[in-house]
């Protein structure tokens, strides 16, 4: 049988966990093309992968830089997106080409991503009121966008709504590719049964420093790539605004976003990209068929 999909796994020091997310792409009823982005990993995973079809990276350019790096050599009517964490069920990537050629409107399908527990991590993401992207652990068949971590989308779709943001390193390029798609006029849905088992957090460190920065950095780009301008500069503003108040303030939460140097350092990389963030959001409501208001009233706050 021909191949419909290409399933992409980005590993940077995956070696304690990336076996396993192999094995479980080994037994996947459906046949497919695997490439591993490898981001100059110096941890012996590239002894670990060697046999496999591997793109190796001269540095780490995170998931989202692994990601946009391969899209050129796709060439099967879909791309899956996979973490190295991530241990499909056997009927994962066959349940999601289904889903999505059973219904040619959706661009995406995004997978039901389950915790060591059993509990579900994520059914597919939300748009909250402040423009975060959010884990839903239940979910309708439609949602506004899909988890990076397990998640099939069409290939020409992902290329004409303007390919992976790469410059996100890691964390919001997933939410920001669904803006885009609904932006194209695309849906997004979720499919239950493909099931996907995830060791949260053993690619990255959750709440550290790093992952903050990241986190509220792309978020405001995102927004001011992809969202109505009210919306952006609300919470560009609303961001500015909390940290000039943090030194006054009492009680403050230890987390690390809430650190007046990590706020003010993603201040000013989302300053330092702003010109070509404007660039890009002119381009992206160039391609646009649906309006950024349509796609907020429609998904933002739900």
């Amino acid at each position: 049988m021909t191949a419909l999909s290409t399933v992409v796994v980005v590993t940077w020091r995956g070696r304690e966990h990336i076996g396993a997310c192999l094995d479980a792409l080994e037994t996947q009823k459906s046949p497919h093309r695997t490439i591993i982005v490898d981001n100059a990993s110096d941890d012996g995973t590239a002894a670990l992968i060697r046999g496999y079809e591997v793109l190796r990276l001269d540095r780490n350019r995170g998931y989202a830089g692994g990601l946009a790096a391969v899209l050129d050599l796709v060439r099967t009517p879909y791309v899956a997106w996979l973490n190295d964490d991530a241990e499909p069920d056997p009927t994962w990537l066959s349940e999601l080409e289904t889903a999505l050629e059973d219904d040619p409107t959706a661009a995406a399908a995004t997978s039901s991503m389950l915790l060591a527990d059993g509990s579900t991590q994520s059914s597919g993401v939300a748009l909250t009121a402040d423009g975060y992207g959010k884990d839903m652990v239940l979910a309708g068949r439609e949602v506004f966008g899909f988890c990076g971590g397990a998640a099939l989308v069409r290939t020409s779709e992902l290329r004409r709504a303007g390919g992976v943001p790469a410059s996100f390193f890691c964390y919001y390029e997933d939410t920001d590719t669904s803006w885009r798609l609904r932006l194209n006029g695309s849906r997004v849905i979720s499919v239950g049964p493909a099931r996907v088992r995830h060791r949260h957090g053993a690619s990255t460190r959750l709440g550290s420093a790093l992952f903050h920065r990241w986190n509220e950095r792309n978020r405001l780009l995102m927004l001011l790539r992809c969202a109505p301008l009210f919306v952006a500069l609300r919470e560009l503003g609303r961001f500015a605004v909390i940290t000039s108040l943090l030194p006054f303030r009492k009680n403050v939460p230890q987390a690390a976003n809430f650190r007046v140097g990590l706020r003010l350092r993603v201040l000013g990389e989302v300053l330092v990209r702003l010109p070509v963030t404007m660039v890009q959001r002119w381009r992206i409501g160039w391609r646009a068929s649906v309006s950024r208001k349509v796609v907020w009233r429609d998904w933002g706050g739900r």
